[in-house]
């Protein structure tokens, strides 16, 4: 991947792309600074609200993917743990208190320099309505989980592994690349 940064952050000046002594990679190089400037994934940190035997999904009220259903999920913030930014994540998109209670999966996504963290939640109410982010907030049973009309392919391979170990009555801990080659109807229009 080629770095989408023009300008040094620390002095203004415009950047070299070179690979800097001693790495592999192709890097944003200031040449009047010698800052090295890194591009790494971005942290995505999302939850799985359960009630029962329901979960907890958010129709988008934003693009991308607007209209389409996913749980809450969102970008880390700075200072925040994986944890802490689901659980803000939740309540801003659904206005929903979680108790976050296991570690539910890691998701690559190298063709979009993402990395999600997914928990497995308790709500803590039932006192949800939609956010600025939602269009409609819902509880649905797995059977009724609007598969064709889910937001992104991270989401589909999440739930998928979910449904499966619910139905299986085993907890585990899950890994995986998702890619364009995992579900490549996300990515045909």
């Amino acid at each position: 991947m080629i770095p989408s940064i023009n300008f040094c952050s620390e002095c203004g000046n415009s950047v070299d792309r070179k690979i800097p002594e001693g790495e592999t990679l192709l890097r944003a190089v200031c040449p009047a600074c010698q800052t090295i400037h890194y591009q790494n994934p971005k942290v995505v940190a999302g939850s799985i609200p359960e009630w029962e035997d329901k979960i907890l999904l958010c129709r988008r009220a934003i693009e991308p993917r607007l209209g389409l259903w996913t749980f809450p999920a969102g970008f880390m913030e700075l200072g925040e743990s994986t944890e802490e930014a689901a659980a803000r994540e939740t309540l801003e998109e659904a206005h929903a208190d979680i108790h976050i209670h296991s570690l539910f999966g890691l998701f690559s996504l190298p063709h979009v320099s993402q990395v999600y963290v997914v928990y497995r939640a308790h709500l803590q109410n039932l006192n949800f309505k939609p956010g600025p982010e939602s269009l409609e907030v819902e509880l649905v049973s797995l059977q009724d989980i609007p598969w064709d009309q889910l937001a992104f392919p991270v989401i589909h391979e999440s739930l998928s592994r979910y449904v499966r170990d619910i139905q299986a009555a085993i907890t585990q801990t899950h890994s995986a690349i998702v890619s364009t080659k995992n579900h490549p109807s996300f990515y045909s229009t």
